[in-house]
This record gives C-alpha cells, structure tokens and sequence, in this order.
C-alpha cells in the first residue's frame, strides 16, 4: 500500500449527514455544527463562505468587508461546479453576498435550526433532504458532513488546512452529479449509496489537492526510491517490529542517512510517522467494530500487549482507548 492509498483508505461514512438547499437572495447562514470535515458542492449560482466571527477557538474569523472577489476578510466567492472542503470544528458563515449578515444558526444536531433573534428559521423543508427559503432558488448546494472524526481519518484532518476550494474543472463532475440526484432519492440502502459517494467525492477532491505544487511534504516523500519504499512498508505492514536500523536496511540505505533523509522529506523522524499512523489505525479500528478487542487491536497494529497499545493512545492522544470509543458512542 503506497502512502497515498494509506491515507484514501481511511474515509469510511457512517449515517453521514447530507443536504440538498435551494435558495433566494437575500439569505445568510452561519453554520455552528463543529463537525470533523464538510464537504460543499455548488451545483447552481455563487455563494459567498466565510470564517464564523464567532468560532469555538477564540479567533473572531475577521472583520467583514463589502463584496468583492479579494477575500480581504478571508472569505471566497464559491461558484456552479466548485467544491469547498471545511475542517471543523471552526464555525463558518455562507451567504448570498459578504455583506449578508446570517439570519439563521444551524447546530450540532440536524433539526437543530432556528433565527439568530430566536423566532422561527425562515428554513423549511422541501422533501427528502431538501431545504431552503425558495424551492426554485437560483443557488442550490449540497452539504455533506462527516459527524466522527474516526470516520474521516484524524491523518487526513491533521493535513488539511481549514478551508479547500477545488475549482469547476478540477473535479469530475460525474461524482458531484451523481450524489445530487441520489441525495434526494429515498431508496432501500440510500444511506449506504449516500455514505459510499460522500466518501467517493472525498477521495476525489483529495486526490485533486495533493496533485498541486503545494502538496504536503510526505506526498512527494512518496516518489522518493529509498523514503517511498519505507512508507510503504509501514502502511502495508504496520504490526511488523520496525525500527530506524530495519527500515533502513530494507531500502539499502545506513540508519544514520535513512533517518536523516525520512525526517527531511516527511516532517518527522521515522518513529514518529511509524507511532502516529498506528495510533491511527487503531483509532479506527476501535470504531469500526465495537466488539474488537483492545488485545486484538493492539497486535493488529503492531503492539504485544493492551497496556503497549493504551499507554501510547493516551500519551500521544491525551485519552484512553476505552474512553475513545465512549466519546464516538
């Protein structure tokens, strides 16, 4: 498994919240769901996306600006055809125009919507996950959130940055036009087909993103003969006692200039990239399947005993497996 198959292997929706809107100027909603990462295709007119001025880190998001394309406030104008990636929990604004002030809250929880003054939204519900103020609005998204962060992969949140645009072009517009239509179906197994394409148009833009110049730095670590080869080594056996002399030894290089090399091109030592990505794993695994052990996990990703596995989760992750799963239950 190459390193870039390792991380699209990750993103697994689980009962993924999805949404189709239809929408009127004027109209402005400021989005507080704090979920791990939302995907949100725009399939006709603009939309103007923006940082929340009020967001659970503390930073106020920026002053607003008139319109303009500049993006002067952080902001960016969205259109017909582009795809925006947003890595939570930051809370964020989209409106029809910079100078929309939101007239709607929309929560953690789906039918968690009301009016900033606290009267009632101005939203209503078209039919099967369709919404908005307008049924024939001249601007229509689709929102697509996955609610775990295990469920998205914490290595691909740690990377991205906290907004993504992929402009009309740089996706396949298959994918996007596949999930417009099936998000309003209501068919046996849609959740399942919705989970599935959601993770589908993830891939996708992922895939998009790393190809540019500024991709991270374990990416092009992958093209690299001696780094590529240790990646994969890792991804694909992860439960193998590895350490810097055995990596080292198998891409033919010394421990010294393997070492050396891996911490330039990937941003951390070798042991560091081998803990977190098994740490990773687990994480997931310990959601995937609430009957797995922790002794079953632990030898899974490359650890001999539960108390090996837990005492890492907890240094590196700051809680126990066990509470893990409590928090994602």
């Amino acid at each position: 498994m190459d390193v870039v198959a390792g991380l699209l292997d990750g993103p697994r929706a689980r009962g993924a919240f999805l949404l189709r809107s239809h929408l009127t100027a004027p109209w402005g909603m400021r989005i507080e769901d704090e979920s791990p990462l939302t995907i949100v295709p725009v399939l006709r007119g603009r939309v103007w996306l923006a940082p929340s001025e009020r967001n659970p880190s503390g930073d106020d998001g920026g002053a607003r600006v008139p319109p303009s394309d500049t993006g002067a406030d952080g902001g960016t104008w969205v259109e017909a055809g582009d795809v925006v990636l947003l890595r939570g929990p930051e809370h964020y604004v989209v409106a029809d125009s910079p100078a929309t002030e939101p007239t709607v809250v929309v929560g953690p929880n789906p039918q968690d919507c009301r009016a900033i003054d606290g009267g009632p939204s101005e939203m209503i519900t078209f039919g099967v996950r369709s919404w908005g103020n307008d049924p024939d609005g001249e601007t229509v998204i689709i929102t697509g959130t996955y609610p775990l962060d295990g469920a998205v992969g914490r290595r691909i949140l740690r990377l991205l940055p906290h907004r993504v645009v992929l402009r009309r072009g740089d996706i396949d517009a298959t994918v996007i036009d596949l999930l417009a239509r099936e998000v309003v179906q209501d068919l046996p197994g849609q959740e399942a087909v919705l989970d599935r394409l959601l993770d589908l148009l993830l891939i996708t833009c992922l895939r998009t993103w790393l190809d540019r110049p500024d991709a991270p730095g374990w990416y092009r670590a992958d093209a690299d003969p001696a780094v590529g080869a240790a990646l994969r080594l890792i991804h694909h056996d992860p439960a193998r006692p590895w350490s810097v002399e055995s990596l080292a030894r198998e891409v033919g290089l010394s421990r010294a200039a393997f070492a050396r090399r891996f911490t330039e091109l990937v941003g951390e030592p070798p042991v560091a990239y081998l803990t977190g990505w098994r740490l990773d794993l687990a994480a997931d695994l310990l959601l995937a399947d609430d009957g797995a052990t922790l002794a079953a996990v632990a030898r899974t990703v490359g650890y001999t005993t539960p108390f090996a596995l837990s005492a890492a989760f907890k240094r590196v992750r700051g809680i126990s497996p066990a509470e893990h799963r409590r928090r994602a239950a």
